[in-house]
């Protein structure tokens, strides 16, 4: 084991010596093993775990009090082990560990892909003639997790069909109480306004819970997708929670976690919104046919800001995962205002 790179890169939440010898027993690893913490998430904490024979990533839950049912690695895990082989791709993976024994929380292991992953929606590091067809990749894969029979996949248990968006305010309202530091007007008159406008009409789902352009894998040289990745919210819910998340890029801006708003999106060979929603709806080979109204765009601004509400709860307490959680806290203010702005004004809102 490379010393000074795995004590680096575990910066002292666990002993690397205890995750080589466990890694050594379970998988039959030999050789050095390095350890990398990979940079970039707020949620998670992941490392690259690598032998001579052998490139993995480990996911654990973060350090210190968390937020209810938060960073459950055990979903993830299940769900991935659930959809391999499926339309949709994801990662292998390889073990669940539920102790605290070897890295101080749970975890699990999975094979480590290579590819391309693209923190802002602009595709800004993708070639122009990329950017549609990966956009559109996007759209016809999460088409199809919605069309994955649930059931089938042994995932009965894995949420509650029915009632799902006033079941989700509720929970994330506490969620936000449960981490609230201080007041935001915006999110609480949202808080205020979304149970009493939610849209008719029920569909269950295998949902991903957090489907977003950062939580992509591209392959290295061509417009398609390896890997969905980082499945912590995945549950069963509505279809068009999903989709209004997937496309909030259309309703903030570049600053505000690689967003779309204000760009030149014909120029940039970015389809509009209405473009990206009808692959989509294309797509479907199940379903009611529903299509986005502006309560799920504002409920998904709504998931946003607490999500974000909750990194800056950690930066305070000193256990979020990234070094730039303050700093990134503070976009629940900035989701909170659109979330508001899209009940204001439903022409912000798409369709």
């Amino acid at each position: 084991m490379a010393e000074g790179d795995a004590a680096g890169a575990a910066a002292g939440e666990f002993d690397p010596a205890r995750l080589d010898a466990f890694l050594r027993d379970a998988l039959g690893l030999a050789g050095p093993m390095t350890l990398e913490r990979v940079g970039g998430g707020q949620a998670n904490p992941t490392f690259f775990v690598t032998y001579p024979q052998r490139r993995l990533v480990l996911r654990k839950r973060p350090a210190g009090t968390l937020l209810p049912s938060a960073h459950a690695v055990d979903r993830e895990f299940r769900v991935l082990s659930a959809l391999a082989g499926s339309a949709v791709p994801v990662p292998t993976v390889l073990l669940f560990h539920a102790a605290p024994d070897v890295v101080g929380t749970a975890f699990y292991v999975m094979e480590r892909l290579e590819g391309r992953v693209f923190h802002d929606t602009a595709l800004a590091a993708a070639a122009p003639d990329e950017r549609a067809p990966m956009l559109r990749t996007m759209a016809e894969t999460l088409a199809a997790l919605h069309d994955i029979d649930w059931r089938a996949a042994g995932l009965e248990d894995f949420g509650r069909p029915g009632n799902y968006f006033a079941r989700q305010i509720g929970r994330w309202t506490k969620q936000w109480d449960a981490a609230r530091f201080r007041d935001i007007p915006d999110l609480a008159e949202l808080a205020a306004w979304l149970p009493e406008h939610i849209p008719a009409g029920e569909e269950t789902v295998l949902c991903h819970g957090d489907y977003r352009m950062g939580n992509l894998m591209f392959h290295p040289t061509a417009p398609r997708l390896v890997a969905v990745l980082d499945w912590e919210l995945s549950t069963l819910g509505h279809p068009l929670a999903d989709l209004a998340f997937s496309a909030l890029a259309w309703h903030r801006r570049p600053e505000e976690y690689g967003g779309l708003l204000g760009l030149d999106l014909a120029a940039l060979s970015i389809p509009a919104e209405n473009t990206y929603l009808d692959w989509y709806y294309s797509a479907r080979r199940t379903g009611t046919g529903e299509r986005l109204q502006p309560f799920h765009i504002a409920f998904a601004l709504f998931r946003f800001a607490v999500i974000f509400e909750g990194i800056a709860a950690r930066a305070r307490a000193g256990t979020a995962a990234a070094a730039n959680a303050a700093a990134v806290g503070e976009l629940s203010l900035a989701f909170a205002r659109h979330g508001m702005g899209v009940i204001r004004n439903t022409g912000r809102a798409g369709s």
